[in-house]
């Protein structure tokens, strides 16, 4: 097969074109947009996701999610977890996710005022020079991937609360985009792993949000009854 680059062009010139048109370069095609930096999509996730923590109450703790084994009390602590973990991770470190600390139980009525003070560390870990370069975690996966894998936390398990204790909620812009793409890459070793569950269909019109739901096993249209 021949490549296209090697068809010669022999479209022929009008004898009674401008030579200096013909001439001319053709347009050339805008940049490609530089891609958000991660700990820029994790500060505005986490801009998105904290007012919505802030208003759970106490008494919704104790409330099922759309991530069955999880409650709600569970979810956060493991969503602490992460968010703490992954500032590890932007440093190169080896992290250890044998056990997940009950920081709801130590922190009281101050976890979320905690949890917006690890989110802040974790946006400036991310935002620190050579975080999004080479290889971290356990897998040796690119950093920027593994950086994708927290904002992924971040957005959808704060769906998964504001379902569950029925607040509203609509993630930061861009994040869905970004997440969608790293969900494509990562979701057939995600199901073998059973972090994901198999994907659900996605009717024609859904929301970007959706989709990415729907992607991870989740169901958009999830509610506790």
């Amino acid at each position: 097969m021949t490549d296209m680059q090697d068809i010669p062009d022999e479209t022929p010139v009008s004898e009674h074109s401008d030579p200096a048109q013909a001439a001319a370069p053709a347009p050339t095609a805008p940049p490609t947009p530089t891609p958000s930096s991660i700990s820029a999509l994790l500060d505005a996730a986490a801009q998105a996701a904290l007012p919505l923590l802030r208003g759970v109450r106490d008494d919704q703790l104790g409330l099922p999610t759309p991530c069955a084994e999880y409650d709600v009390r569970a979810l956060l602590n493991h969503l602490f977890q992460v968010v703490v973990a992954f500032q590890t991770l932007a440093a190169k470190k080896d992290v250890d996710f044998s056990t997940t600390p009950d920081r709801l139980g130590n922190y009281g009525a101050q976890w979320p005022d905690r949890f917006a003070e690890e989110t802040a560390r974790l946006v400036e870990a991310w935002a620190a020079p050579g975080a999004e370069d080479g290889l971290t975690g356990g897998m040796k996966l690119p950093a920027r991937t593994v950086g994708a894998m927290v904002l992924l936390d971040l957005t959808v398990h704060a769906w998964d609360v504001a379902r569950a204790a029925g607040l509203p909620y609509t993630p930061a812009p861009g994040c869905v985009a970004e997440l969608r793409t790293l969900v494509a890459q990562m979701a057939p070793t995600a199901r073998k792993m059973n972090v994901f569950a198999e994907p659900l269909p996605v009717p024609p019109g859904a929301s970007g949000l959706d989709a990415l739901l729907a992607e991870t096993g989740r169901d958009p249209h999830w509610t506790t009854g």
